[in-house]
């Protein structure tokens, strides 16, 4: 199990056929703070953690904190980003014992939706995924009435492992077919 601080950061940019997927510049910010304080893009998150004026003050000037955030730049605009981090033992939830498999997440802003923008990216991560952490187990989990989230995670492959109550929702917890 490679830690993803091992892992060399930033990659090289994964260019698709309309997206770049690279590490959060400096002008990202913006747009980052309207993804994070946006009612409609976290509704499934649990709702913004942050007003806009606190995210304004918390997020750095180069919000590029820590490996494993791609930002999704399209036509040379910031439209969201592919998380991918270890999910520790510490959370309820793995397909090993162990734990610590690659989880994968995405956020977008409403003016990305329904384009088929978050799958493309989401493949070109997973294709970073197996050539970076090769036959590491990936998983996600997506909250049950996130019906947008719950048809791409199966079209790209996730099958559920189990659903479980968290946050007052019911969420879905999937690993990618044909991974340990």
């Amino acid at each position: 199990m490679k830690p993803l601080g091992a892992v060399p950061w930033p990659p090289t940019p994964i260019v698709t056929e309309r997206l770049t997927l690279r590490e959060t510049r400096t002008e990202d910010r913006p747009a980052l703070v309207e993804l994070l304080s946006s009612e409609t893009v976290q509704a499934y998150l649990g709702g913004p953690q942050h007003t806009r004026e606190q995210l304004e003050e918390l997020i750095p000037a180069d919000p590029n904190t820590r490996p494993g955030i791609f930002a999704v730049e399209r036509e040379g605009e910031f439209i969201g980003r592919i998380t991918v981090q270890r999910r520790e033992k510490a959370w309820a939830h793995h397909v090993r014992d162990e734990g610590d498999e690659v989880e994968i997440g995405c956020e977008f802003l409403p003016t990305a939706w329904g384009a088929g923008l978050a799958s493309e990216a989401v493949r070109a991560v997973l294709g970073w995924i197996d050539a970076t952490l090769p036959g590491e187990p990936v998983v996600l989990t997506t909250q049950v009435a996130n019906e947008r989230s719950l048809r791409l995670a199966r079209r790209l492959g996730f099958v559920e492992v189990e659903r479980f109550t968290a946050y007052g929702a019911e969420q879905w917890f999937g690993h990618l077919e044909g991974r340990p």
